[in-house]
C-alpha cells in the first residue's frame, strides 16, 4: 500500500475535553495544544462543536475559540470539524468565519455537518428529521454570505467582506452517498476517525466513501480528503495505553448503549472499534502504512479524543507526530513565514 503525496497536509483536532470541573484550565491546555503545533508546523489545527458533551467535547462556541487561536500563533491554519450548520444562522455563521478569517490573516478552514444530537437539535428549536434538509439550505445561504453577495435582503453583504471561500469549504459526511453530494457542491471532504454500526474495519468502509467522492468531483480546484484518525504516539505501546485506555473503553461502553458498538466490549475491541493508532512511533508508522484510506487523502487530521492524556503527555505526543510519525510518510513541514515586524515608535497623540 502507498503512502499519500509527500505533501500531504498535517492536522490535529482537539474536542476540548478535561478531567476536572475546571473549564477554563481545559480551555486553557486546548489553547497551548495550538499554539505548540504552530511551533512544530502542523498546518491545520482543527476544532469540534458541540453544545451538549455527551462524552465527546466541550466546546459549543468554536468561533470564538479559535479567534483566540488565532492571536495566539503565526502561521496554522484554523478550521472546524465541524461546525453544526442547521443549528446555526447561516449569515450569522458567515459574519463570524469572515471577521476570524480576516483577524487570522486568511487562515480559516470551514467544515459543516449535520451533527448527530437530538438534544441539541431539541434545544436550538429544530426538527431532526429535517437535518439533511437544512444542511444543505444553509450551506447555499453561508456559500453565497462568504461570497459577497447580497444575501436574503436586497443591498446585505456581510462585513468584513469574506476571502475567497471557494476552496476552503468541508463537510463531514457518513456515507457514500454523502460524500458523492458533497463533492458536486464543491465541499472538500472529512471523514471521521471511525465508522460506527459496521462490522468491517473503518478504512474498509470508508474507501468507498472516498472513491465516491472523487468519482464525483468535477470542481475547478483540486479535491482534497481530509481524514481524521486516532493517533497517539509515546514511548512504547505500554505507555501510551496508561494515557488512553481506560478513556477510549469507557467512550465505548458509552456509545454501545446507544448501539454503536456491541454491549458488554473489552478495552482491546474499544480501541480497535475506534480504529485506533497508539504506541511508539515506529508502530504507528507501520500501521498507518497498512491504512486503505490514507492513499487518498490530502490532510491527515490527528486526534486523541475520546482520550484525555495529560497535557504534558499530550504536547509530548504532537512532538511525535510532527517529528517521527508524519515525517516517516512523507510529510515536511511548510517553510516559516517571516517574523512579525515589531512596532518603531509610539503613537502619536496629536
Amino acid at each position: 500500500m502507498t503512502t499519500p503525496t509527500p505533501r500531504f497536509r498535517l492536522g490535529f483536532l482537539t474536542h476540548v475535553q478535561g478531567r476536572d470541573d475546571d473549564p477554563a484550565r481545559t480551555y486553557r491546555n486546548a489553547q497551548e495544544l495550538f499554539v505548540a503545533a504552530d511551533e512544530l508546523g502542523f498546518d491545520v489545527g482543527w476544532v469540534a462543536q458541540h453544545h451538549v458533551p455527551l462524552g465527546g467535547g466541550g466546546l459549543s462556541s468554536p468561533w470564538t475559540f479559535l479567534a483566540h487561536a488565532a492571536a495566539r500563533t503565526r502561521r496554522i491554519r484554523l478550521g472546524t470539524a465541524i461546525t453544526i450548520l442547521p443549528l446555526e444562522d447561516p449569515v450569522r455563521l458567515a459574519e463570524d468565519v469572515a471577521a476570524v478569517d480576516t483577524l487570522s490573516g486568511g487562515r480559516v478552514e470551514l467544515g459543516v455537518g449535520s451533527g448527530s444530537s437530538a438534544v441539541e437539535y431539541a434545544v436550538f428549536g429544530k426538527d431532526p428529521a429535517r437535518k439533511r434538509e437544512l444542511t444543505s439550505e444553509h450551506l447555499e445561504l453561508l456559500r453565497t454570505a462568504l461570497r459577497g453577495e447580497e444575501v436574503r435582503t436586497p443591498g446585505f453583504r456581510i462585513q468584513p467582506a469574506a476571502a475567497d471561500f471557494g476552496d476552503r469549504i468541508w463537510q463531514g459526511v457518513f456515507s457514500a452517498d454523502g460524500a458523492a453530494y458533497a463533492a458536486r457542491g464543491g465541499s472538500h471532504l472529512l471523514l471521521n476517525r471511525a465508522a460506527y454500526g459496521f462490522d468491517a474495519p473503518t478504512d474498509e468502509v470508508q474507501r468507498p466513501w472516498a472513491d465516491a467522492f472523487l468519482a464525483a468531483w468535477d470542481g475547478p480546484h483540486r479535491p482534497r480528503i481530509g481524514l481524521s484518525r486516532f493517533v497517539f504516539p509515546a514511548k512504547d505501546r505500554r505507555t501510551a495505553l496508561r494515557q488512553i485506555g481506560d478513556d477510549v473503553h469507557r467512550a465505548a461502553l458509552r456509545m454501545a448503549e446507544h448501539g454503536a458498538f456491541r454491549q458488554g466490549l473489552g478495552q482491546d475491541e474499544a480501541l480497535h472499534r475506534f480504529h485506533s493508532f497508539y504506541g511508539a512511533p515506529e508502530e504507528i508508522v507501520t500501521a498507518l502504512r497498512s491504512e486503505r484510506v490514507l492513499p487518498v487523502a490530502t490532510d491527515l487530521i490527528t486526534q486523541f479524543n475520546p482520550a484525555v492524556p495529560d497535557h504534558d503527555a499530550a504536547i509530548r505526543a504532537l512532538e511525535l507526530i510532527a517529528t517521527e510519525v508524519a515525517p516517516a510518510l512523507g510529510w515536511r513541514p511548510a517553510p516559516q513565514p517571516e517574523p512579525r515586524p515589531e512596532p518603531t515608535g509610539a503613537l502619536s497623540t496629536t
